[in-house]
Order: C-alpha cells, then sequence, then structure tokens
C-alpha cells in the first residue's frame, strides 16, 4: 500500500472544487499519512482574453447558489457587480503550482485558500497582487513573485498539469481517482461533487477491497 495515492484534479477557480473543499480537506486528514493525495491542476478556463458580459456574470452567480446549497460552502456574490473581469483560471493555478513547488505538503491548503478568497470573499485571484498576497501566507516570498508567477518555466509545469488531466480522461471538476490497483489501474472515487458521506464509504470500500487481494 506504500505506492497507492489519491490524484485531485482540481481548479483554483471552479466553484464545485470550493464546494468540494472540506471534503478534500477531511480524506487528506483521515488517510493522507498513508495515501498522500497528489494535486493535478485541471485547467478550467486558462488564457481567457474576454471579459464577462454582465449576463454571463449573472448566470455564474446563480450557479454558484446551488453549490452553496448543495455544499454549504460561503459564497460572496459581488462578482456581478464586477466590470470587466476575465475569468482566466491560469493565474490562480499558476501560484498554486509555485506554493506545490516550494511546500508540496501546502498545495491543498493553497487550493483552497485561493478558492476562499475568490468565492468568499470576492478578491481578484487573477491579480497578480491579490495571488502574492495569498502566496505570502504560505511562505513565498514577495521579492520577485510576479516574475515567477509569469515565468515560462512556471507557465509550462502548469500546463503540463492540464496535460496530464486531459490523458487521463478528465471532463470536469472535481475529480478524484485513487490507485495504483492490482492490475495497475486507477479506481475513480468521484467526478463531480459529492458530499463526504457519499465520497468516505465508496474510499473505504475501495481500500477493503485492495487488501483483500
Amino acid at each position: 500500500m506504500d505506492s497507492l495515492r489519491f490524484i485531485y484534479f482540481a481548479d483554483p477557480m471552479c466553484s464545485w472544487c470550493w464546494g468540494f473543499a472540506p471534503v478534500i480537506e477531511e480524506i487528506a486528514a483521515r488517510y493522507g499519512e498513508a495515501i498522500p493525495v497528489r494535486l493535478v491542476l485541471g485547467g478550467l478556463r486558462p488564457g481567457t482574453t474576454e471579459p464577462m458580459p454582465a449576463k454571463a456574470r449573472e448566470t455564474l452567480c446563480g450557479h454558484w447558489r446551488e453549490v452553496e446549497e448543495a455544499s454549504g460552502q460561503p459564497f460572496d456574490y459581488g462578482l456581478v457587480d464586477r466590470e470587466g473581469f476575465i475569468y482566466d483560471t491560469d493565474p490562480a493555478a499558476r501560484a498554486t503550482v509555485m506554493v506545490r513547488r516550494a511546500h508540496p505538503d501546502k498545495a491543498l491548503a493553497f487550493l483552497a485558500r485561493a478558492q476562499r478568497a475568490f468565492y468568499a470573499e470576492n478578491l481578484d485571484v487573477t491579480s497578480p497582487e491579490v495571488l502574492e498576497d495569498l502566496a505570502a501566507e504560505f511562505g513565498i516570498e514577495r521579492e520577485g513573485f510576479a516574475e515567477r508567477l509569469a515565468s515560462e518555466d512556471l507557465k509550462n509545469e502548469t500546463w503540463r498539469d492540464y496535460a496530464i488531466s486531459q490523458r487521463a480522461g478528465v471532463t470536469g471538476f472535481p475529480t478524484l481517482i485513487v490507485g495504483p490497483g492490482e492490475d495497475g489501474a486507477y479506481a475513480p472515487i468521484t467526478r463531480g461533487f459529492q458530499p463526504a458521506e457519499l465520497v468516505l464509504p465508496m474510499i473505504n470500500r475501495w481500500l477493503s477491497a485492495v487488501r483483500a487481494a
């Protein structure tokens, strides 16, 4: 069981991933010592360049209300009034990879922090200044932060995550898999949001089958 791991495909600007944040936190707390969680950035809307029209922002906030109702996670709906907002998920993903590089054990916590900033605090996590403040909370040096965030090597590492996600056939976030099993394959735990009371029993059943094998 030493080689087992969870692989968590998520995005810092994915609302259902924010809804799933307490669940993945509980999974890491319960199983992480024996079965670590590897975070792979999914690439929700990287490279978007056009501002969101007002109607699109209203529709998005309506979708967030569904997530809030299903998950109990807090949301601030100030985005609806943010003229000119460009929903580019790449900067926040790159900041997450930067933290993962420096502190692999803090990657999930930073992901959740960026999500909370965007969804519950109405902060613009496409802004390097905002991301610098968040990363500093995790011990990332402020000096030269914007330059490192824009560096080609960090971009390439982040886009490699997106490629891994695509090759794995991930079509939505959050997606959580675990493995490898006896056959070398990874088993899906959830494709999309599910509450802890459904996800944890699935993990336990899978572990029981692995132990039996």
